[in-house]
């Protein structure tokens, strides 16, 4: 019998490199499986002002995506306006920051949906305050996570880097799904997944490709992404998503 996870925390090498996109993009597909899905965006920074209103981008998205009428404060309990880590931008704009109240708001969210989808802020080292980094509170939050990495050149270190630090944090990372976020295609970006799978030591959930329409996302993910693995946590095949397009670096000369 399949046992459906309480939700996902949704992480990433670095900034931009579509957790956002992504996040949606799942919102939307399991919504319209008839899944009772929740969003959350515990910190945003970055944010602009709309009717008086300082709002973010990336929750906008979420709410738009997922199609979910919470208030804002619980789905965004921070929002700052500059666009910088979130202790730097509380501290410029003179706030400050309690994980008390994210996670009230976290377990507001884990009560009424039962499924949860939350996407952090930039990586795991990422502050939020002080003494209380991004890695922090996925593990307050105890859901497995997934991590979004880009295709390209410097995946491979900062993939493997953030993957050390979940386990030496005691995180429990299920998997990884690459993201193409340039229409250019160079060697790095078919041969880092395989790589990435075999010193990461976890599967590729999905490698998706360029996708230039973020209200597209859902049908990527639904082509591109392990949508059971995703979902249940006793889902063990070995198989996974890597496109047949990918370099097989089993048949590349070894070095001396």
């Amino acid at each position: 019998m399949k046992n459906m996870r309480k939700g996902v925390f949704i992480t990433g090498t670095d900034t931009e490199v579509g957790k956002t996109i992504i996040a949606g993009g799942l919102a939307r597909l399991l919504r319209n499986m008839r899944i009772n899905v929740g969003v959350m965006k515990p910190v945003e920074t970055g944010g602009k002002y709309k009717k008086g209103k300082l709002v973010g981008k990336d929750t906008e998205y979420l709410i738009r995506m997922s199609k979910i009428q919470d208030t804002y404060s619980h789905i965004n309990p921070y929002i700052l306006q500059y666009p910088l880590a979130p202790y730097v931008a509380a501290r410029l704009e003179g706030k400050k920051i309690y994980k008390k109240k994210i996670l009230a708001s976290f377990k507001n969210l884990t009560d009424k949906y039962d499924f949860l989808i939350v996407e952090g802020c930039g990586g795991f080292l990422v502050p939020i305050t002080s003494n209380y980094m991004i890695s922090d509170l996925a593990r307050d939050m105890k859901l497995p996570i997934i991590v979004v990495a880009r295709a390209g050149l410097g995946s491979i270190n900062h993939t493997l880097l953030s993957l050390y630090h979940a386990r030496r944090s005691g995180l429990k990372v299920i998997g990884i799904i690459i993201n193409n976020t340039s229409r250019n295609i160079q060697m790095s970006d078919e041969t880092n997944p395989q790589i990435i799978k075999i010193f990461g030591r976890l599967p590729i959930l999905g490698i998706i490709p360029y996708i230039s329409r973020r209200k597209n996302m859902d049908d990527a993910v639904n082509k591109y992404v392990d949508i059971e693995k995703i979902l249940y946590n006793n889902i063990d095949r070995k198989s996974t998503r890597l496109n047949s397009s990918h370099t097989d670096i089993s048949r590349m000369p070894s070095s001396a």
